[in-house]
């Protein structure tokens, strides 16, 4: 058969099996279906499903803790490192433990340059918090800032394990208190220790406990006492605008709590003791790591308490109450990583 011929009769073959199958196509599928198949495969493949339930929402639509949309604010809790158009950048510190070397940071505003002009709160223009991942090895320092907008302070880590660093500030631009934060890793072995409440401890023979209760969502009173041999320490000194400093830290995500002393800002010179008063409010239930900083003899001490939030006044019972443990603050942070720059 010649070459010409050969190609034709398969050219009709080819038609007529496409003709078979086009036939079978609509029959099995309806036209309908299949239009549908068009329109879907035509769509942009992020909005499939965009309005079903159980998949995930656009970048640019706002999240919350609890993803509920009325939680925790990560940024008014100091865990987010961005807040109100300021970011916190340029952390480093040393990688390991036993090294000597500075940690730095950088504030940068709204335009995405570094901020140099802020407001003192409580007697420094930033307060920096650094605290491990269970709750131990807490520092409250002041580093300095230079003519660039770079903070640094002379550092080494004690200890391996997660850690959270916090700047808490006010730019002058706003005068606003913002508290930025973020993590960073230290190389070694880590164990973490786990928390128990602890409403007294003992640091370097001085007593301090606390009554009161963190409550859910209201403003409490909280009051530290402070002791010595079971006689009240009337010599408490002002530091940072008080008698004394508390910081106070949610277990696990260390949401950072504002908290506030009572009474007008000590004058030079004037003592006080042994009680010390503070205002504050826990967003949750739960536990909370207290850390109270204050100074006698012009040494300043840190003495770790916890509590846990109720959700209404009096819910802790008595068998609940904590007793004391022996603090566990390095010697070194209570005094040496109490500078300021």
């Amino acid at each position: 058969m010649k070459a010409p011929l050969r190609l034709g009769l398969y050219a009709l073959v080819l038609a007529a099996v496409f003709a078979v199958a086009g036939f079978t196509a609509n029959t099995v599928v309806p036209e309908e279906t299949v239009q549908n198949w068009t329109q879907e495969t035509d769509q942009p493949d992020h909005m499939a499903g965009a309005d079903e339930p159980g998949t995930m929402a656009s970048a640019h639509e706002p999240s919350t803790a609890d993803g509920q949309g009325h939680a925790d604010d990560a940024s008014s809790l100091g865990l987010g490192v961005a807040a109100q158009g300021y970011r916190l950048t340029g952390v480093t510190a040393p990688a390991a433990t036993g090294t000597d070397g500075t940690l730095a940071l950088t504030i940068t505003g709204p335009d995405g340059q570094p901020v140099t002009n802020f407001d003192e709160r409580h007697e420094q223009e930033l307060h920096l918090i650094v605290v491990r991942g269970d709750g131990q090895q807490f520092r409250h320092v002041h580093p300095t800032m230079d003519a660039d907008g770079t903070w640094t302070i002379p550092w080494q880590w004690d200890a391996a394990g997660s850690y959270r660093v916090f700047a808490d500030f006010v730019p002058s631009a706003t005068s606003e208190t913002t508290t930025l934060s973020t993590s960073t890793q230290v190389a070694g072995d880590y164990e973490p220790i786990p928390t128990e409440p602890a409403a007294a401890t003992t640091v370097d023979g001085y007593r301090v406990s606390v009554e009161g209760e963190l409550v859910t969502g209201k403003s409490s009173e909280l009051v530290v006492n402070v002791s010595r041999e079971g006689e009240p320490v009337t010599e408490l000194e002002p530091y940072l605008g008080a008698f004394g400093h508390l910081v106070a830290l949610r277990e696990g995500d260390l949401a950072y709590l504002h908290v506030h002393p009572h009474g007008d800002p000590p004058q030079a010179g004037e003592l006080s003791g042994p009680d010390i008063v503070f205002e504050a409010e826990a967003p949750t239930p739960g536990r909370y790591l207290l850390y109270l900083d204050f100074q006698i003899d012009g040494k300043v001490r840190t003495a770790a308490l916890v509590l846990d939030a109720t959700g209404e006044p009096g819910a802790q019972s008595e068998d609940e109450q904590p007793q004391d443990t022996e603090e566990q603050v390095p010697e070194h942070d209570e005094e040496d990583d109490h500078e300021h720059g």
